[in-house]
């Protein structure tokens, strides 16, 4: 392979399928979507739990027309039936309940008690003696599912309110009339880490819970068009500069059935997120972070009073501070470890549970990715990083007293682990590039036990590119990692077109060493098979590389990661087997507003582009997450500029660019590319849209096979 001139690129291959293969097999836009999540996926051990006792691990297996749920110890290769599905529906039979033809999700309560869940309903039953020992029925609008650490207690929402079931009866904890406060429910958009809006305490006694005002806020309308005539759906979109909602916490106490509210303060625009009980339950912990999310404050408050004690410590920075986590409180203690990215990657940090900071438990030229959890004497802390190797995840324990750091997975490669209650054991679940899922045992000794299941590669049959990872080196010298996926018949001696796959955005990283799965790599593979060279490049702004490599692309979104795309297609160009007058790219949301920028502002250098549910103007994107990475339209007028793509649209000519977006988009409003269209028209450039009725930020079900085909002839006609 020939040398770019003006980047380093040191590249290593990996071939997806050794060459003794008969590889004659191609895919098609059928498999692609339909068969790339089951068939042709690597399998894995599907519900794959540990036993409360710590030396046997549960999983499911399909077994002819029925479902097992097996069981092996630690000790042996033995593996025993818990229950099969068949036989759950037998004995339920009489009882008139049916659990249907795929097994529940299932959670261990003890060693001989599971709990199985079918929609609403919720059993406890001895798989010992196959009893029902408890059976619990959620009404069919709950909503926010909850389940309390004892297992008793079933908390949930019903439209804007909270609600407990205990022992058959229903208590109402918030009863606001006011559709636009809601109890119970996620909030600030689902940024900050923020999952849920329920959090119980440790002792089940308690409850706290997110409150939501949305009153001050826009009301957006997404059309639907399924009724006549055609009905305007009005949802809360608080855009970049525009008014927030405004958060509370309360904790209700279910001895003396009365609610408290922390008292957070103002401005009432901040953001409340890192809720956390403290062991004790006296205390209760928010991470407040103000507007411009450059300052947090982490607060403990009285669990009991809701007055605030004390602030802990706190967090500024120039660009952005951004907690994603809880407090992880150490078994047996009253210190926590906290997860920063202060000293320029994300790190452990122990306090006391009075803030002070004890030490940095870890530190170094790398990013935690997960936190896993504490051994059982609180000695030891596991996470997973990849410290050694940008694009392979490892699993790591780090001890606590001393900040030894001892990597406990060994394979180059993707490695996820399922650790044991008491994190003496762990089931790691390794892939890479040319190996599917391999579970093995292993002790938090560093030990490999034994082999659990190698799964059969599933695509040894078919025909597939040659994959290689690379580096290249952006404008400053940042190593930014690479992916090339070569045409199944390649040959050096001729010139091929390239599609640029691209997201590009925060909190994503493509390029990972770890097996094909999911429609996108399908997809990837069905186009080499077409006779393209498919590129991937995570650029400046991307995750898992430190807040410097992060915060690049702050308050000027799309320039910085528009020149490092262009560095890889820069040495694309060099290579004598690449068709340069035919570069094409596709991506979807921050994918989308990528794709569209490269299209726009790279001069003539790509032909053809697809975007899916792209963002066009910042400013019409909602605040917190803009805000973080762009300031406010009012502050940083320069940026919304620069990044507005309204502004480019007079670029269009002579390429060809199809936009695509759901029409009741409520992350990506459809109002960015309708508004693209529109300058489109008045300039009289060419644009091709596609709108999907009825669907939102994504396409899914049997249309997404028009969508995938459609995509492919767009670049099978036009590149």
């Amino acid at each position: 392979m020939k040398k770019s001139k003006l980047f380093f690129y040191n590249l290593f291959i990996l071939l997806i399928l050794p060459l003794s293969y008969a590889q004659n097999k191609t895919f098609t836009i059928e498999d692609v979507v339909f068969r790339s999540g089951t068939v042709l996926t690597s399998g894995k051990l599907d519900q794959l739990k540990w036993l409360p006792n710590n030396y046997e691990f549960s999983y499911l297996e399909s077994h002819q027309d029925d479902f097992l749920l097996v069981k092996e110890h630690v000790k042996n290769k033995m593996k025993s039936t818990v229950v099969s599905l068949n036989e759950l529906n037998r004995r339920l039979k009489e009882k008139e309940i049916n659990l249907g033809n795929s097994f529940p999700k299932y959670e261990w309560i003890d060693n001989d008690l599971i709990r199985l869940q079918k929609g609403k309903a919720f059993y406890y039953i001895n798989v010992k003696f196959f009893e029902i020992i408890k059976q619990i029925v959620l009404p069919d609008d709950a909503a926010n599912i909850q389940i309390s650490p004892d297992n008793n207690l079933f908390s949930y929402t019903k439209e804007n309110n909270l609600f407990i079931q205990l022992n058959g009866e229903e208590i109402q904890i918030t009863k606001e009339e006011n559709k636009n406060i809601l109890n119970g429910h996620a909030v600030h958009r689902n940024e900050f880490g923020i999952e849920k809006g329920i959090f119980w305490s440790p002792s089940s006694k308690s409850i706290a819970f997110y409150r939501m005002d949305e009153s001050m806020v826009t009301d957006y309308p997404l059309v639907k068009i399924d009724e006549r005539p055609a009905k305007v759906d009005l949802i809360k979109y608080p855009m970049a500069g525009m008014t927030s909602h405004e958060i509370t916490i309360g904790i209700y106490n279910l001895e003396t059935k009365e609610t408290i509210w922390l008292k957070t303060g103002e401005p009432k625009d901040q953001y409340l997120t890192s809720l956390t009980w403290d062991p004790s339950e006296k205390y209760f912990y928010v991470g407040i972070l103000n507007r411009d999310q450059n300052h947090l404050q982490m607060k403990k408050y009285d669990a009991v009073s809701g007055n605030e004690i004390k602030i802990l410590f706190e967090e500024k920075d120039n660009e952005f501070v951004e907690p994603e986590n809880p407090l992880f409180f150490l078994p047996y203690s009253n210190d926590f470890l906290w997860l920063s990215e202060r000293d320029g990657y994300n790190h452990l940090y122990r306090y006391s549970s009075d803030g002070e900071l004890i030490k940095q438990v870890t530190k170094g030229d790398f990013p935690i990715i997960d936190f896993i959890g504490f051994d059982s004497k609180g000695e030891n802390a596991f996470f997973t990083s990849n410290k050694e190797n940008v694009i392979n995840k490892y699993l790591y324990k780090v001890e606590l007293s001393s900040s030894k750091i001892v990597r406990l997975t060994n394979q180059d490669g993707t490695n996820n682990a399922v650790l044991s209650d008491d994190k003496s054991f762990f089931i790691n679940r390794f892939n890479s590039i040319d190996t599917p899922n391999k579970y093995t045992l292993n002790d938090t000794k560093g030990n490999e036990i034994r082999i659990i299941k190698e799964f059969v590669n599933p695509l040894t049959e078919y025909s597939l590119g040659k994959t290689e990872f690379g580096t290249l080196k952006a404008e400053d010298g940042t190593e930014l990692q690479t992916r090339i996926i070569y045409p199944t018949d390649f040959d050096e001696t001729k010139k091929y077109p390239v599609i640029l796959y691209v997201y590009g955005g925060p909190h994503y990283q493509g390029v990972t060493n770890s097996f094909i799965s999911g429609r996108y790599d399908f997809w990837y593979q069905y186009m080499a098979q077409n006779g393209f060279i498919v590129f991937e490049l995570d650029n400046r702004g991307t995750a898992n590389r430190g807040i410097d490599f992060e915060q690049k692309t702050f308050r000027n979104l799309g320039s910085v990661e528009v020149k490092d795309q262009m560095t890889g297609i820069n040495y694309l160009k060099s290579l004598p087997y690449v068709d340069t007058t035919r570069f094409g790219v596709f991506g979807w949301s921050y994918g989308g507003f990528m794709t569209t920028s490269l299209m726009l502002r790279t001069d003539d250098v790509f032909k053809v582009g697809v975007a899916g549910g792209a963002v066009i103007d910042w400013s019409y994107y909602e605040v917190m997450y803009t805000e973080r990475y762009m300031d406010t339209p009012e502050t940083n007028p320069d940026g919304y500029k620069e990044s507005n793509l309204l502004n480019y649209v007079e670029n269009l000519e002579g390429k060809k660019l199809l936009l695509v977006h759901g029409t009741v988009d409520p992350v990506v409003v459809w109002q960015h590319t309708l508004l693209f269209t529109e300058k489109a028209t008045n300039l009289n450039k060419p644009v091709d849209y596609y709108p999907y009725p009825g669907y939102g930020h994504h396409v899914y079900g049997k249309d997404l096979l028009g969508l995938f085909t459609k995509i492919t002839n767009y670049f099978l006609d036009n590149l």
